[in-house]
C-alpha cells in the first residue's frame, strides 16, 4: 500500500493505476504542492477574499496581497508553471507529463481560482502561455511569454462575442485588416476572462482577416494587443451569478480601430482556427482536472459537516436522515469514474498531444462538470442554507462549475461530436457482424441444425 500523501486526498485506487507513470521527480513535487497547499494555500483563502474590496472601483485596481507573497514561496519552492510538460515545450516546460500534472491539478482544485493563482496555473494564462510558447516567434516570447511564465504580467484570450453564436468559431465577426504596416481590429467581445485584472497587459484576439476565403476555417486569425492600446475599450464586467470574479473577471470589450503592428501576428494570416485548436485541447482538460479537486473537496466538506454532532436534528446526525449515506456513496462513485477519465485523457494527450486525444478530451469535458455539480449540490444541500452562503466556498464553486457546461464549448458541441465520432465505427461492426454470421451458419450446418430465425 502506498503512502504517498496524495492518497488520503484521491484514492488508494486511481493512485495505483498511476504510481508508476511517476517520476521520482514527479512524486516529489505532488508531495510537497500538497504540503503547501495544506499549510499555506487553504489558510490564506479567506484571508484572500477578506483583501479584495467591496468597493466596486477598488476591486478592479488591486493586487491581492497574500495571492502574492505565496507566489513568491511557490516560486521558491520550484511548484511554478506545473501545466507546461517540457515534453511538448522543451524551451520553457518543466519536466511534468500531462498525466503527473493531471493529478496536481485535481489538488489544485481544491482551492478554487486563487489556488491555481499561487502557482502561476490558472486560466486563461495557461492557455495564453501554451499559445506562445508553440505559436509565436522568438521576440513575441520575449515580450509576452516570458513575463508570464515568470508571473509578472497576466493575459487575456479574446474569442467570444456578444452578437454571435461564438461556439461555432467560423461566427466570429471581429475584423483584422492589413493597412500598411498595421492591423487595424474592430470588433465587440465579451466573456473575455482575465481582462479586468490590472495585471493583465495583452490580449490574444480572434477576429477575421479573409472572410472572402473559400474554406470557412482559414478566415480568422490571432493578434497580440497590447492592453493599454488606444481604442480597447472595457465596457464592464459580466456577471456570474452575481459573481463578478474580480479582480479578472469576465469582460465585455469593444475593439474600436484598434491598431498594432503587423508584427504582432501570431503564427501567419489564416492561421486562427488551427492556434485555437491547439490551445483548447489542453485548456479543456485542465478545467477538467480541477473540477475532480473541487468535486472530491466538497465531498470532504459534506462529510465532515454530516458528522458534525453540533449539528444534530431530532437527536440524530445528518448522515442518519433520509438519503445522505447513500448520497455520499453517490458522489464517491461518480469521482472515481470522472477521475479516470480525467486520468486517460491526459495519458492520450502525453502519447498522441491534445489532437489525436480529443475523443477523451470531450467526453471529460461535458461529464466531469455535470457530475462536480451534482456532487456539490448535495454537498450544498447538508449544509441548509449555509450551503448557498459566502461563509461557505460550495456556491461560489458551484457556480464557477456550472459555466465550464459552456465555456471551451458547450457540452451540446461536445457531446455531438463524440456521438458522431462513435457513428463512425458502425461500418466495421456491420461488417465483423456480418462475418460472425457468416461462420455461425456454416457450423450450424455441419452440425446439423436449423436456423429458428
Amino acid at each position: 500500500m502506498s503512502t504517498h500523501p496524495v492518497v488520503e486526498l484521491t484514492s488508494e485506487a486511481s493512485w495505483a493505476m498511476v504510481e508508476d507513470k511517476f517520476s521520482p521527480y514527479a512524486k516529489e513535487t505532488l508531495a510537497k504542492l500538497i504540503e503547501f497547499m495544506e499549510n499555506e494555500i487553504l489558510p490564506a483563502i479567506k484571508v484572500a477574499h477578506a483583501q479584495l474590496p467591496i468597493d466596486p472601483n477598488m476591486r478592479w485596481k488591486t493586487v491581492i496581497p497574500i495571492i502574492e507573497e505565496l507566489k513568491v514561496k511557490a516560486k521558491k519552492l520550484g511548484l511554478w508553471n506545473l501545466f507546461l510538460s517540457k515534453a511538448h515545450y522543451p524551451e520553457f516546460g518543466v519536466s511534468l507529463t500531462n498525466l503527473e500534472y493531471a493529478v496536481m491539478a485535481e489538488i489544485l482544485g481544491r482551492g478554487g481560482h486563487f489556488a491555481p493563482q499561487v502557482v502561476n496555473c490558472s486560466a486563461p494564462d495557461t492557455g495564453n502561455m501554451e499559445v506562445l510558447a508553440r505559436y509565436a516567434n522568438p521576440e513575441q516570447q520575449q515580450k509576452w511569454l516570458v513575463p508570464l511564465l515568470n508571473g509578472e504580467i497576466r493575459s487575456a484570450f479574446a474569442m467570444t462575442e456578444k452578437h454571435v453564436a461564438s461556439s461555432d468559431a467560423t461566427n466570429i465577426r471581429t475584423s483584422l485588416r492589413r493597412e500598411g504596416d498595421e492591423i487595424v481590429i474592430n470588433g465587440h467581445k465579451w466573456w473575455i476572462s482575465g481582462a479586468g485584472d490590472p495585471r493583465c497587459k495583452v490580449h490574444l484576439v480572434l477576429g477575421k482577416s479573409d472572410p472572402g476565403n473559400k474554406s470557412a476555417y482559414h478566415q480568422q486569425s490571432i493578434v497580440l494587443v497590447p492592453a493599454d492600446t488606444a481604442g480597447v475599450k472595457i465596457i464592464r464586467p459580466m456577471k456570474v451569478f452575481g459573481y463578478d470574479d474580480a479582480p479578472e473577471g469576465h469582460c465585455e470589450i469593444i475593439y474600436d480601430n484598434v491598431r498594432v503592428p503587423v508584427g504582432n501576428l501570431v503564427l501567419g494570416w489564416g492561421k486562427g482556427f488551427e492556434i485555437i485548436q491547439g490551445r483548447l485541447g489542453p485548456g479543456r482538460i485542465h478545467h477538467c482536472m480541477r473540477s475532480i479537486g473541487a468535486a472530491q473537496y466538497a465531498l470532504d466538506t459534506m462529510l465532515r459537516r454530516v458528522t458534525d454532532p453540533a449539528k444534530k436534528t431530532f437527536g440524530k446526525y445528518l448522515y442518519e436522515h433520509g438519503t445522505v449515506v447513500a448520497d455520499i456513496a453517490k458522489s464517491r462513485a461518480e469521482i472515481e469514474g470522472a477521475r479516470l477519465l480525467v486520468l486517460s485523457a491526459a495519458l492520450q494527450i502525453d502519447k498522441v498531444k491534445a489532437k489525436g486525444a480529443l475523443k477523451e478530451i470531450g467526453i471529460a469535458k461535458f461529464v466531469v462538470p455535470s457530475m462536480a455539480l451534482e456532487v456539490i449540490d448535495r454537498a450544498m444541500q447538508s449544509f441548509g442554507a449555509e450551503g448557498l452562503s459566502q461563509d461557505q466556498e460550495l456556491a461560489s464553486a458551484w457556480a464557477g462549475l456550472r459555466t465550464l457546461r459552456i465555456a471551451d464549448g458547450p457540452d451540446a458541441v461536445h457531446i455531438q461530436q463524440v456521438g458522431l465520432k462513435e457513428l463512425k465505427r458502425a461500418p466495421a461492426l456491420v461488417q465483423k457482424d456480418m462475418e460472425i454470421k457468416r461462420k455461425q451458419a456454416l457450423l450450424m450446418e455441419k452440425a446439423g441444425v436449423k436456423a429458428h430465425l
